[in-house]
């Protein structure tokens, strides 16, 4: 696979989003993956209450499903564990590491399905096979061989179960630490540590009963049509009945224009579409702060208005009074707050702020959803803290119809968390897991995932064991992950492709690999059934339908007891009997962790059941025994404000992206058609005028530089400018080719977040390349 001189082009997309558009490149994917006829009825049991749960995305599913409940990604993610693409011995027997290195993350993708368990040999600098009892031997023997179990870090992607993820940290923290890092910690952490303080849980208070009846939507920072791409027809259904939807984002995405749903063939046939949101609101990058304040201080003076006028009250003051503490000082804030500032800091005109006020406003039953847009800048609780005080202003928590959702982007990462994956657990928490399993958890924090690169840089992380996932890509700060990495003694990935994290390694290293979630998993003669908790906080059964890949594989479930087994016997739990029967893991997670009684008979449920979220019920669980507003300022005494004043208006604030065909780091073809962006992917979408005051012409190639100020060098070459519908000092790329520009000191306030959305960069001239970097 050479990487020639780039072949790509840049062209308008005009269509709706899914469509017929959609349906050829499920077709091109799964001929490209080369899935077998047998296979494709595996699409018709996606998201169905009797077939397994969509491996993509944390949308939630309907518990009467319709018969096609699969969208565009959601296949290419069954189709690239349905390849019949394989990874064998034979194959790593022919390649180095050294030269798989040099392959770009899609050509590694495109190998295929991983058969056997793997262990590196540094002599010949290659994978060769080991057998499954020495590999768990080498972990034991590792693990073991440490002064201290906090030497050793346990990686967690959002893709594994409930029962994997469950055992996991039962294992972890009987070998004695609470070093989890996980891919919370580079998403949604901001939600996970800010709703707490506000409403009192991290989670979403909203369902999709929910969506069936408000009557307004604002999405903040978020790309439905790529990232969730189900959620387009809940949107669909709402536009259809005259809800109002607003897209809050720098860039206008064409998902959130007008949609195509494949699922009703009228609008199919006809070549129709539905018009999605009504208003786009453009904020510059960081700017979302600043504009849902100024929002609620409109409100505040539409309040005051009213007051003075004897008018309706705007804010609901019954349940401010009676649901609400802090309401008195966070108004008064708002009042001798700036306008000016406000648009300055949020980079939207005041009367698209006070416009945007009107709608939410008007709305009876208001939900706001967000994602990574939010969740990855420095000030990010704080920002998920005031989108939480504006819906609280008018009552929109714990009200049918309204409520908060983050969208959660992994299909399992908040399930992980419910049951235990969490570097910084509850004491209540550890209490009944020790109790349950008659040992004394440890009770210091742990390791996240910016603190576990830094402590692997350091020598203090000996032995990194990653669930699933591709660490090395998916971390900011990606040369210096590298060199993490490497100087472990010990890498271990559980999975089912080779990704780069497989290639940069520790002194010694294991390739483990897993049944994917499509298939069938049987143990002692049973098919076993695991289950997932969604972003809506329903927890569902998935049943997998295919044979797998190779005979030589293992559940994740299987591997994790297996290691756990050999590493601390059996002492205290037979775990073997839990690799033998999942069940009995639920009937441990029923006893450990609260909201999952009766767990194996109600999972049987068609749908699954909700797990309580105490905040949708208007029950807070903060210190205060209410929902909290909370003030904070304006803060411009940020990075980013401070390398503008170093370098002027030639300073750009990079936002890192998804293209349409990857999911998170996993890289399923080149293009990114809504965009515009066809066979490549070393883009970078910049404002026209940005582009000329620059000195470059539209289709230069620009090498990228992060201004940082600790001495160390971060660069991203040869990226092509596309003229893009973005602010002005704003640009956008996708990752994980612009992480290495990321500095591992550059994360939120409290949640540790790296700030992927608002990194300070300049661009330099750089020739066309003959050839282009491998990541």
């Amino acid at each position: 696979m050479d990487k020639l001189k780039p072949k790509g082009k840049i062209e308008a997309y005009h269509h709706p989003a899914a469509g017929w558009g959609a349906l050829k490149y499920v077709a091109i994917n799964l001929i490209k993956e080369r899935v077998s006829g047998g296979n494709y009825r595996t699409l018709f049991k996606q998201n169905q209450p009797d077939g397994f749960d969509c491996p993509g995305c944390a949308w939630p599913d309907r518990e009467h499903a319709s018969t096609f409940e699969f969208c565009e990604n959601g296949v290419k993610a069954v189709a690239a564990e349905a390849t019949t693409k394989r990874v064998t011995p034979a194959f790593f027997a022919a390649n180095t590491v050294e030269s798989l290195m040099k392959q770009t993350d899609y050509e590694l993708e495109q190998h295929g399905r991983l058969t056997d368990p793997m262990v590196y040999d540094a002599l010949t600098d290659r994978y060769k096979p080991i057998a499954w009892d020495d590999a768990f031997a080498l972990i034991a023997k590792h693990l073991k061989a440490l002064e201290s179990p906090d030497e050793a870090a346990f990686y967690t992607s959002g893709r594994a179960s409930n029962e994997a993820a469950f055992l996991y940290q039962l294992f972890v923290r009987m070998y004695g630490t609470n070093n989890f890092p996980d891919c919370s910690n580079m998403c949604h952490e901001a939600t996970s540590r800010g709703l707490p303080t506000t409403v009192g849980i991290g989670k979403g208070t909203v369902t999709l009963e929910d969506f069936e009846i408000a009557d307004t939507i604002i999405i903040f920072g978020q790309n439905p049509a790529t990232n969730h791409p189900r959620m387009l027809g809940e949107l669909r259904e709402a536009s259809r009945r005259g809800a109002t939807i607003v897209s809050v984002n720098p860039l206008r995405e064409r998902g959130l224009e007008r949609f195509t749903s494949p699922q009703h063939p009228l609008e199919m046939i006809t070549f129709g579409s539905t018009k999605i949101a009504s208003t786009f609101i453009q904020p510059k990058l960081g700017g979302d702060f600043a504009l849902i304040k100024g929002v609620a201080k409109r409100l505040i003076e539409l309040d005051d208005e009213a007051l003075a006028n004897g008018t309706e009250r705007v804010i609901d003051l019954d349940f401010i009074q009676q649901h609400t503490m802090g309401f008195n000082a966070f108004a008064e804030d708002l009042r001798n707050e700036s306008w000016p500032l406000l648009e300055t800091e949020s980079g939207v005109a005041r009367e698209d702020i006070e416009g945007l006020a009107r709608i939410y406003a008007n709305g009876k039953r208001v939900i706001a959803t967000w994602g990574m847009g939010i969740t990855q800048h420095k000030h990010s609780v704080q920002t998920v803290h005031m989108l939480s005080n504006l819906l609280l202003m008018r009552g929109n928590i714990g009200r049918e119809g309204a409520g908060l959702c983050p969208v959660r982007g992994h299909s399992n990462v908040q399930g992980n968390r419910t049951v235990g994956i969490e570097e910084k657990p509850s004491q209540a928490f550890l209490d009944r897991l020790g109790k349950v399993f008659n040992f004394e958890p440890p009770r210091e924090h742990g390791l996240d995932v910016v603190e576990t690169v830094e402590h692997m840089i350091e020598g203090e992380v000996k032995v990194f064991m990653g669930l699933g996932g591709n660490f090395a890509m998916a971390t900011p700060d990606t040369l210096r992950t590298f060199d993490g990495l490497r100087s472990c003694r010990l890498t271990v990935h559980i999975t089912t492709k080779l990704n780069r994290s497989h290639l940069v390694h520790g002194e010694n290293a294991l390739i483990l690999p897993t049944l994917g979630r499509t298939e069938i998993d049987v143990q002692n003669g049973i098919a076993q059934g695991v289950s997932v908790e969604d972003s809506m906080s329903m927890v569902h059964i998935s049943y997998g339908m295919n044979k797998p890949a190779s005979p030589n594989l293992m559940s994740e479930t299987a591997i994790i007891a297996h290691v756990a087994h050999a590493t601390l016997g059996d002492d205290k739990v037979d775990w073997l009997a839990y690799a033998g029967d999942y069940a009995k893991i639920r009937d441990a997670i029923e006893q450990t962790v609260e909201g999952f009684d009766q767990y194996n008979e109600r999972i049987q449920h068609p749908g699954g059941f909700h797990l309580r979220v105490a905040s949708r019920e208007r029950d807070w669980k903060t210190d205060t025994g209410k929902a909290n507003f909370m003030v904070h300022p304006v803060q411009q005494d940020t990075p980013i404000a401070r390398a503008k004043a170093q370098h002027g208006e030639r300073l750009m604030t990079l936002m890192t992206t998804r293209s349409h065909d990857q999911y998170n780091t996993t890289i399923y073809a080149l293009d990114d058609r809504y965009r515009g962006v066809f066979g490549q992917r070393r883009v970078v979408f910049i404002n026209p005028a940005d582009i000329a005051m620059l000195g470059f012409k539209n289709g230069d190639w620009v090498d990228m530089t992060t201004v940082w100020d600790d001495g160390v060098e971060r660069r991203a070459d040869h990226f092509r400018l596309v003229e893009y519908d973005i602010p002005r000092g704003c640009i956008g790329a996708y990752y994980p080719e612009t992480n290495p520009l990321v500095p591992l000191k550059s994360v939120g306030d409290v949640c540790n977040t790296p700030t992927s959305k608002s990194i300070p960069v300049l661009l330099h001239a750089s020739s066309e390349p003959l050839e282009l970097p491998a990541f």
